[in-house]
């Protein structure tokens, strides 16, 4: 993605005669990246909207079950989704997950993060 000044200023080194290819090195961008911008196919600072995952369809589900209950296992989770036509994969579940911000905060769960477990003797 380019920001305004990055699309600003590849237009004034078009202007100026600059290759496609040497901006794109200047502005540390693919020339395939520059040229969308150059020929208006992509708008600074704005994403581009991609194909939806195989876990958006399930969104509200995950989000139901896991406000019903925080400690529901991914892999509990993963076995119900899977049943409801679900066809992704585990790892993917756990990174929707994680992305979508879908776990409640645990007050509980969150006092015992970063304390040891057991200590080993010597």
């Amino acid at each position: 993605m380019l920001s305004w000044e990055a699309d600003v200023e590849a237009h004034a080194l078009r202007e100026q005669g600059w290759t496609i290819s040497a901006i794109a090195r200047h502005l540390g961008h693919d020339r395939k990246t520059v040229r969308a911008y150059r020929e208006g196919r992509r708008v600074p600072e704005q994403r581009v909207r991609r194909e939806p995952t195989l876990t958006e369809p399930f969104l509200e589900y995950r989000r139901l079950r896991l406000a019903e209950d925080p400690h529901l296992w991914a892999s509990t989770l993963f076995d119900e989704l899977t049943g409801l036509g679900f066809a992704g994969s585990y790892p993917s579940l756990t990174a929707a997950i994680r992305t979508h911000g879908l776990r409640p905060h645990c007050e509980p769960c969150q006092a015992s993060k970063g304390r040891d477990a057991a200590t080993a003797a010597a």
